[in-house]
């Protein structure tokens, strides 16, 4: 972050002081701010605390304990709940809202940085509804070509997530990666009113919290706030082969840079022809094998992430690296070595004779369809199990885009099917009928403990479904007990 003092903060924020408490800040107004936390575990010595209010907790019950660890102040919209637990007043900065509080710090840091802190700082967006997270690991390693690089760890992708990362960056930064997710229309545009990207990336419009939207027109539209919300100066990167984000090239004031995983050299009635594209797409036991085409330059490339849904992030990866000036040498070398870096992301791994793919974080039906798709060109000639959790936020939709997976297992010839929830019902019928060995379970707990007594040498699982439906616990079990 910029060279923070509690005063700074305090008037970044637009936080007061408690008057009738807070003695002269004299003392502490000019006291280093290094860093900014939400979990009072990770402060170590000269941090801003930023107390949350979660579901399950209150942040504030813990600023106490920041303050002893080290934290120089505790930025609150609880102070009432912060000094009943012990922070001393003095340390207290008050505001309204805590989370736009932190979006309003964030905007000032990376405006203090564009203007005294590294002279080629970058800041990269990406969304879609799908791959957001891949295509940011990538492109994390492709562009530390440039330099020192800052990315976000995870999916922090929300109004906490995305200025926890901004204020990671420092006068050394050269290059800043973000993941903006939204499940409402707004939640880019404010995103993006914190943190403008100087190249923005849209990969895809997929059927995403749809019961959130009301509708796929309406993710399209969440998703090109992106674009609108570029700098004035900067370039947009859009993915040639979905019509709903082609269609955001009229959105752009903007260069826009075209990529295909289809091999589309050009777009009906674009402005821009395909720069970024890939020819000769072929399965490789489960990996992607294809020529990397960026212009007249090109690299035959083997990648190491599981899944030939890979080569879409790869090409908007590659297309972005590009545009920073990175060799088409380096992109290549990156797509062939880059295996999964965030958790429960298309993790492909050998526990004794079983393999394991772990892709359970989130699953909206087209990243399903993806990992099924991977199941079955990894599990060729071998027994493949899906373990299947509920697809969430799919409101009306739900029953019909279950069932359609459920046809689709039966399609890719999936052999057995746990079905975990009572949103996979639908799901496990159609599956059945279409002649896979279905297993349903009410729970998370139940499925793990049959599983584990259904697995033998030489299967392949998949773990997929949305975040809350556990079945990243079940991932996490089978993977420790690999280690």
């Amino acid at each position: 972050m910029f060279d923070a003092t509690f005063e700074k903060v305090l008037h970044a924020c637009e936080g007061t002081l408690l008057d009738s408490l807070a003695p002269n800040i004299s003392d502490i107004k000019d006291a280093a701010i290094t860093a900014v936390v939400t979990d009072n575990r990770a402060v170590v010595g000269g941090e801003l605390f930023v107390a949350i209010k979660g579901e399950r907790s209150n942040g504030n019950s813990f600023g106490a304990d920041a303050l002893n660890r080290g934290a120089v102040a505790v930025l609150s919209d609880d102070p009432d709940t912060a000094l009943a637990a012990g922070v001393a007043p003095e340390r207290l900065i008050c505001v309204n809202d805590v989370v736009k509080a932190l979006g309003m710090l964030a905007r000032e840091s990376l405006r203090q940085l564009r203007h005294n802190g590294n002279p080629d700082l970058k800041v990269v967006g990406i969304t879609g509804s799908v791959g957001k997270t891949t295509t940011k690991d990538l492109l994390a390693q492709m562009l530390a070509y440039r330099g020192a690089i800052v990315a976000p760890p995870n999916s922090f992708n929300n109004e906490i997530g995305v200025p926890l990362t901004v204020l990671r960056a420092d006068k050394q930064t050269a290059t800043l990666v973000l993941e903006m997710g939204a499940d409402h229309i707004g939640n880019i545009e404010y995103l993006t009113s914190i943190a403008s990207p100087d190249i923005s990336a849209v990969l895809a419009v997929a059927r995403a919290h749809l019961g959130e939207f009301g509708g796929i027109e309406n993710v399209a539209r969440a998703k090109s706030e992106l674009v609108t919300g570029t700098q004035a100066d900067g370039q947009v990167v859009l993915n040639a082969d979905d019509g709903r984000v082609v269609a955001m090239e009229e959105l752009s004031s903007v260069p826009v840079t075209f990529f295909s995983a289809t091999g589309a050299k050009t777009i009906t009635n674009s402005k821009a022809d395909v720069l970024v594209y890939a020819s000769d797409i072929t399965n490789c036991e489960g990996h992607a094998q294809f020529v990397l085409h960026i212009g007249e330059q090109q690299e035959r490339v083997r990648m190491a992430l599981a899944g030939l849904h890979h080569v879409n992030n790869a090409l908007a990866a590659g297309a972005v690296a590009h545009l920073l000036n990175v060799p088409i040498e380096h992109i290549a070398q990156v797509l062939q070595q880059a295996n999964a870096a965030s958790p429960h992301r298309m993790d492909v791994r050998r526990i004794g004779e079983i393999t394991v793919i772990d892709d359970s974080y989130n699953a909206n039906p087209d990243s399903m369809r993806a990992g099924l798709r991977a199941l079955a060109d990894l599990g060729a000639n071998r027994r493949k199990i899906a373990v299947l959790g509920t697809m969430l936020e799919l409101g009306a939709e739900s029953d019909t885009e279950h069932r359609h997976i459920g046809e689709y297992l039966a399609q890719l010839g999936v052999d057995v099917a746990f079905c975990i929830g009572e949103g996979t019902s639908k799901l496990a019928q159609a599956a059945e009928l279409g002649g896979v060995n279905v297993r349903q379970f009410s729970t998370v707990d139940s499925a793990q403990e049959f599983l584990r007594s259904e697995l033998r040498a030489g299967d392949v699982v998949l773990l997929k479904g949305s975040n809350g439906s556990g079945v990243w616990k079940i991932a996490d079990e089978l993977l420790t007990e690999g280690e």
